[in-house]
């Protein structure tokens, strides 16, 4: 029996080393294929932040034109206009300035197209593109500046293009609205119905005028109107000085009704039909168009979000602290 065990006894004592063999094996083997996931983790990384850097250069700075033309080639500047006018929207006077003033200084620039679709909006703002238009013709005469309207052109929009030297439609743009509004909503019944008594000191005699929770005075109203008539007065103008005797004036023209394209047409308040590609190509004669539209940088978007997400954050910590 003692020989049968000693002749067992190598397989016993060879055992922990096999065992040992396939550990350190398995070990390498896992070692190897952490680095390998190291090394592809880490690349992917790079590729990734080389994507965000460069869609971030992309959106951050869009001034940077990209253009597949020739040094020699001349080209079609596009601005827009686009959704409501005012001083606070995307749509405002010194970016349309400056994007007209930019286009006008690129040597290769041979026309300007204004892209109009919009609703329109203050008639200060438009005045001011107005005026600006109407200073680059008197200054580049041989620089054509056309009005390309797709949708919509009313209101402040047309005030606006009617400055171009033609303004090209669709059969079925709405176009007109030439007139000026001022809305408001009166409360004063409502407030007597659920019991509410208006308590209002004001010092001056028309500080609370067209107050929605008083009633509305007669003088005020008819003092808000002749307001408003001024400022219709000088809408006509400059459309009458931009359109000139193109116009066939009609009673209701200037009195605030839409027209489609086609009975735009009739009435000269616009010259022809025709798109955007169809001008740059066939009137001013540069295919390639180049948007020299200004936009908001992606930096300064962030920065205004997380100015208001952080003033909203002091007020609600303030706010909280008042109530312990």
């Amino acid at each position: 029996m003692e020989h049968q065990n000693n002749s067992n006894q190598p397989k016993v004592d060879n055992a922990p080393a096999w065992e040992r063999e396939i550990i350190e094996k398995l070990v390498y083997a896992a070692l190897c294929e952490q680095k390998s996931t190291r090394r592809w983790g880490i690349f992917f990384k790079f590729l990734m932040f080389a994507y965000l850097l460069t869609l971030l250069g992309i959106v951050a700075f869009p001034t940077f034109k990209v253009s597949m033309t020739s040094a020699n080639e001349y080209h079609t500047a596009v601005i827009n206009i686009a959704g409501m006018i005012a001083e606070n929207k995307e749509t405002n006077a010194a970016d349309i300035i400056e994007s007209l003033r930019s286009a006008v200084k690129d040597k290769k620039t041979k026309g300007i197209i204004l892209h109009a679709n919009s609703p329109g909006g203050s008639p200060v703002q438009s005045a001011y593109i107005y005026e600006e238009i109407r200073l680059i013709k008197k200054n580049h005469p041989n620089l054509p500046i056309y009005a390309v309207v797709s949708d919509m052109c009313a209101s402040g929009c047309y005030y606006i293009v009617s400055a171009a030297d033609k303004i090209y439609v669709n059969p079925s743009s709405l176009i007109g609205s030439i007139g000026v509004l001022m809305d408001g909503f009166g409360f004063v019944d409502v407030m007597q119905k659920i019991g509410v008594e208006r308590r209002l000191l004001t010092a001056g005699a028309h500080k609370a005028m067209l107050d929605p929770f008083s009633p509305a005075k007669t003088d005020e109203k008819n003092y808000m109107k002749d307001l408003l008539n001024q400022v219709h007065v000088q809408f006509i103008n400059a459309v009458k000085t931009g359109r000139g005797e193109r116009l066939k004036e009609t009673d209701d023209m200037f009195s605030g009704l839409i027209w489609t394209g086609e009975g735009a047409l009739s009435l000269g308040l616009v010259d022809e039909f025709g798109a955007e590609d169809y001008v740059a190509k066939e009137v001013i004669g540069a295919e390639n168009k180049v948007d020299f539209t200004k936009q908001e940088k992606l930096l300064d978007k962030v920065a205004g979000k997380f100015g208001i997400a952080f003033g909203q954050a002091i007020q609600q910590v303030m706010y909280s602290s008042t109530l312990q």
